[in-house]
């Protein structure tokens, strides 16, 4: 019987040795392959068949790591996913059998850290499991590290904290991540991949992701999303974080900012591509 909320212990790890992860999904082919490639990586697997048998292994098991299916039986991984961000931070990776965008941004947006579109190669996703636990395990800063401050943004990485003129956040690890970096390196443009690898040590992986967590941290650092002045898209490479000279500094131990954010100057032209990145002239004239 399932224990209720109040008295589940919350999700993460409680002791030392191998990492756990569990693995829920409806097909016992796929859960077997999966768990024994996770297993022969030195991990302790766990497995669940359905929504409700997920959670209740993962109240009793406490991973470390959760690889979940987006479509089972009794609850979809969606609503799994989001019961077991509100019990605990614990990195989920989702797989699914659809391909499509929609898809991948409900996942992201319930707190999902990465997914995997079925057929997919057991090591890859193995893969997938150390990067995600690694920037899961790095996202604990050390004491000391400094705070970061720039037009109307403060971020306290030791705290794992942000606010925009003084309103806390609710970013999640990868959003929290991806404003960070920029924020260490404002007025530099970094292309797709380089965001994947420097922000989230993946080595591979849909680029598109990084065009969804771009577009999800605009809406909530952006006045406009739709015509942001701060995160710019670069064309032909990536992106860059524009902030006024004056404030694109790191400042340790810096208070947490209440002035509204610097303005710049309008664009040149109103056209929008759908991720609601300026369209170029040049498109912009057919």
């Amino acid at each position: 019987m399932q224990p209720p909320p109040q008295d589940r212990p919350p999700a993460g790890p409680t002791t030392t040795g191998p990492l756990r992860v569990l693995v829920v999904d409806d097909d016992p082919t796929v859960a077997e392959v999966v768990a024994g490639y996770l297993e022969r990586g030195g991990y302790t697997v766990d497995r669940a068949e359905d929504g409700p048998g997920a959670l209740e292994r993962a109240a009793a098991f406490r991973p470390d790591l959760v690889v979940l299916d987006l479509m089972l039986p009794g609850m979809d991984g969606l609503e799994v996913c989001r019961r077991l961000r509100a019990t605990g931070p614990v990195p989920v990776i989702m797989l699914t059998a659809r391909g499509d965008e929609d898809d991948r941004i409900l996942g992201l947006e319930v707190g999902a850290d990465d997914y995997v579109t079925k057929p997919f190669s057991p090591r890859e996703l193995v893969l997938r499991v150390e990067s995600v636990l690694r920037r899961s395990h790095a996202a604990r800063a050390p004491e000391g590290v400094a705070t970061l401050a720039a037009a109307g943004l403060w971020v306290d990485p030791a705290a794992r904290r942000a606010t925009r003129n003084g309103a806390e956040l609710a970013l999640t690890l990868r959003e929290f991540d991806l404003l960070t970096f920029l924020l260490r390196h404002p007025g530099q443009a970094f292309g797709r991949e380089e965001l994947m690898r420097e922000v989230w040590g993946w080595e591979f992986g849909d680029l598109s992701t990084v065009t969804v967590h771009v577009r999800r941290l605009r809406g909530k650092v952006e006045d406009d999303p739709a015509r942001p002045r701060l995160i710019q898209t670069v064309w032909g490479l990536g992106y860059r974080l524009d902030v006024p000279a004056a404030d694109a500094t790191d400042a340790t131990d810096a208070t947490n900012p209440t002035d509204s954010t610097a303005r710049r100057p309008p664009a040149p032209h109103d056209l929008r591509d759908p991720q609601g990145d300026p369209v170029p002239p040049s498109r912009a004239e057919g």
